[in-house]
């Protein structure tokens, strides 16, 4: 991946979240999104509310179009998609994106201004543009001046991880040459209250593997790649390999053995010609509930044994949801580069009943291949290995 972006409680460039990861401060803040009344952490991007869609595309106008533009601007990521117009021509150039929520703060808003007698929506809104999933899709490749195949993927947490699988079948298919991949999802009402009814959300900022997690901290962030055949780029980290599964357990609960967890981390291994010993870390999906941790950690300790160094970074952002998987990929990448494996912030002591190798402290050491993990609801799995071009 020849260039990336990341926007999320951490700051709005990849260095931002370099620097938190290594210095082991986090993003989360106490609630304090809109009117919510919620005794939760979240982790929030700070000056979206002041930061619109460019005019041009004004019918975009949301939060989760927002927060997307102001990834597509940093990291001058829109200048290496530039140039790869250059190359290939903007009609060979997919996008492929992941969300959950899209803009659905923006319907929110409308229906808090229905007609108090006939409960008819605003004009104003404009639904195909903004609460569409859609939405995401569209707006990105018009900002960036594409027209080649554009699909958006909603597949809960593993959305914009599956997005890299989409886009190199595509790559591999012929149908495009390159593709802009990510994911946006952005603060709404309809996930902070409703993980609230489910009682998954933390009081405190969230403990993945701790023994005392007791739920999720909710957070936004966008994030982009460019995908390119590596011998068109000078990475220095590529994406070697996926793997896909759905269990179908339960609409919202893992397989308790871990079943589609191990589907997925064993076809990216195998889509990637390695063995369980050539992984240095895996980058966990670890939200830091009690059902999720547990059946990662069985899938882990299947797959790749009780040693293999682990480690969430939801104690940094929250969980993202729809833009987990981009926000798990470019972290895996960031560790990759910097030779540094992150500990699990907020955990200081694992839960004993569970066994993987999970890090309490950082760790400085050669890090070459990382598995990345994003588990959704429904059971949709995905798992991505990146590895050192070098």
């Amino acid at each position: 991946m020849p260039a990336f972006t990341i926007v999320n409680a951490l700051g709005r460039v990849v260095s931002a979240s370099t620097e938190g990861l290594r210095t082991n401060q986090g993003g989360l803040r106490a609630c304090d999104f809109e009117d919510a009344e919620l005794n939760t952490y979240i982790g929030r991007v700070t000056g979206i509310e002041d930061e619109p869609v460019v005019e041009k595309l004004g019918q975009f106008e949301c939060r989760n179009n927002r927060l997307a533009q102001l990834a597509l601007n940093t990291e001058h990521f829109s200048d290496s998609v530039e140039e790869a117009r250059s190359r290939y021509g903007c009609d060979r150039i997919g996008v492929f994106i992941g969300t959950s929520t899209s803009g659905i703060l923006q319907t929110e808003h409308a229906y808090q201004q229905r007609d108090p007698d006939t409960g008819r929506l605003p004009d104003s809104l404009l639904y195909r543009y903004t609460h569409n999933t859609f939405s995401v899709g569209d707006f990105t490749r018009q900002y960036l001046g594409l027209t080649g195949p554009a699909m958006v993927i909603s597949t809960a947490c593993s959305s914009s991880a599956k997005v890299f699988a989409t886009a190199s079948r595509y790559i591999k298919a012929g149908l495009c040459d390159a593709a802009v991949v990510g994911g946006v999802d952005s603060l709404c009402m309809t996930t902070l209250y409703g993980f609230s009814s489910l009682d998954l959300i933390a009081s405190q900022p969230c403990q993945p593997w701790s023994e005392k997690r007791s739920g999720i901290n909710i957070g936004e962030a966008a994030g982009f790649a460019l995908l390119e055949p590596l011998e068109m780029t000078q990475s220095k980290v590529a994406l070697l390999g996926w793997g896909e599964s759905s269990d179908a357990y339960h609409m919202s609960a893992p397989h308790p053995e871990g079943a589609g967890a191990i589907g997925a981390m064993q076809s990216a291994l195998v889509a990637a010609d390695l063995k369980p010993g050539d992984i240095n870390y895996i980058h966990l999906h670890g939200t830091a509930t009690h059902t999720n941790d547990a059946a990662e950690d069985k899938a882990v300790v299947n797959v790749f044994g009780a040693q293999m160094p682990c480690s969430s970074t939801k104690g940094w952002t929250g969980h993202t949801l729809g833009a987990a998987g981009i926000n798990n990929a470019i972290f895996s990448c960031i560790s990759i580069l910097e030779n540094f494996i992150p500990v699990t912030l907020n955990t200081t002591q694992q839960d004993p009943s569970l066994s993987a190798n999970i890090m309490l402290a950082s760790q400085e050491q050669s890090v070459n291949r990382v598995i990345s993990n994003a588990f959704g609801f429904g059971g949709s799995n995905c798992s991505l290995i990146f590895g050192s071009v070098d």
